[in-house]
């Protein structure tokens, strides 16, 4: 099959589900929250209603290729690095560290990978931004919780910028017998992650009795992790068809995957709880900000480009 029948398969089976998501929400909202007073009903409408947006959105940059992913996660990662700073510390000498960080060093990153530039936007951040900006902030001539505002700004640029940049980075793998089908590639990414927290907290609550983190998120258990990590092999798995990879391959990737989307939603909410906050935005109803929605994969999309880059590719 082409990339562009499994994609258009791919787009329709996540339809199908979507309106039979939509379909049993109505039922039970009619059936059990005609007052909308039940708040479990209430939140699961909105955040399908939510999931057509992001769907829909997703699909269309999907179809637009390459430019439109490209375009899609750096807006992703504008919003994200808003959410993100929104919440450090932040002082009058660091403004133009922040200038930087928005308007060059975000869409240089991306051009970067537009360009296919993997040795310069493999270290771009990480290398040349992290000492340059510690600089802009220093010569501005404030020490105040210096070294806190600027390891705040690092982390900000590593997990909204670098590790996201890597999905649309996917799309420039050289694989045999796999050319013009690296939207693929991030369509399993993203199915992986999502199915891989949803079956997490499914398991938290249907039988999860071992606190996995009782001074971050007491509904964290290690059944949950255990059938959020074994959910995402199986997905993976599942999906082998649409990828390179083998089945057994598909599956253990998709482990992996599961493993890093639930420890960066852990990171993330240990962030939040240091900050005294539910969620990072309101930007998306009933899903929180887009930190709450793309954590899990920012963690792990590097680590999948890389496996896949070092196993696979040829370029």
């Amino acid at each position: 099959m082409s990339g562009h029948l499994e994609l258009f398969l791919l787009i329709g089976g996540a339809i199908v589900l979507l309106v039979l998501a939509t379909t049993l929400s109505r039922y039970l909202k009619l059936r059990y929250s005609a007052d909308g007073m039940n708040a479990v009903i209430e939140t699961l409408n909105t955040r399908i209603m939510a999931w057509w947006g992001m769907v829909a959105a997703l699909s269309l940059a999907f179809l637009l290729g390459r430019a439109g992913v490209v375009l899609l996660f750096a807006f992703c990662s504008f919003a994200a690095l808003r959410e993100f700073l929104t919440l450090t510390t932040k002082l009058r000498a660091d403004h133009w560290a922040l200038i930087a960080a928005f308007y060059i060093v975000l869409p240089f990153q991306y051009w970067l990978v537009w360009a296919d530039w993997y040795g310069f936007y493999a270290v771009f951040i990480p290398v040349y931004v992290f000492l340059i900006l510690p600089i802009l902030a220093a010569v501005r001539g404030d020490p105040s919780r210096y070294l806190f505002r600027v390891a705040e700004t690092q982390w900000a640029l590593m997990i909204a910028i670098y590790c996201l940049s890597y999905v649309p980075a996917l799309l420039m793998l050289v694989i045999p017998d796999f050319a013009g089908k690296g939207v693929l590639l991030m369509a399993f990414l993203v199915i992986t992650v999502q199915g891989a927290e949803v079956c997490h907290y499914a398991c938290d609550k249907s039988f999860g009795r071992h606190p996995l983190t009782p001074n971050l998120a007491s509904s964290k258990t290690w059944e949950g992790l255990a059938g959020g990590i074994v959910s995402a092999g199986l997905i993976g798995a599942a999906l082998w068809w649409i990828t390179p990879f083998a089945f057994w391959q598909a599956g253990l990737l998709g482990m992996v995957i599961g493993a890093m989307s639930i420890g960066g939603t852990l990171v993330l909410s240990a962030i939040k709880r240091d900050r005294g906050i539910q969620d990072w935005g309101h930007l998306i109803a009933g899903h929180g900000g887009f930190l709450d929605r793309l954590g899990g994969v920012a963690f792990a999309a590097p680590i999948f480009f890389h496996l896949t880059r070092f196993y696979f590719d040829i370029s």
